[in-house]
């Protein structure tokens, strides 16, 4: 019985706690160092266009939830970059996991 309880404090502790985005880019003085899951080109084309305009460091994260996606990027970026990557964010690129009815 205990190893149940075991089990299943594993299994809470690795869906709460562990970071799962489903992209993440890592830049330096604007460009890519590290990249992995999906990146739509076209949401790649205008970053990269940003941080050649204005260059800058940092991480991006994109987070799969119910309502849709969610877009992190860490402090070490610019307020004023992180507003222009946000606008050019493509919210419908990523879809949710799951089966929505539209009405």
């Amino acid at each position: 019985m205990l190893y149940v309880i075991l089990i299943a404090a594993i299994l809470i502790f690795w869906l709460v706690a562990i970071d799962r985005p489903i992209l993440k880019v890592a830049f330096v003085d604007g460009k890519i160092v590290k990249e992995k899951g999906h990146f739509p080109a076209s949401f790649r084309h205008n970053v990269l266009e940003i941080a050649h305009r204005t260059p800058f460091s940092g991480e991006l994260k994109v987070y799969q939830q119910r309502s849709g996606t969610k877009l992190v990027m860490s402090k070490e970026i610019n307020k004023s970059v992180q507003q222009r990557i946000r606008n050019v964010f493509p919210f419908q690129g990523f879809r949710s996991k799951g089966n929505k009815k539209s009405n």
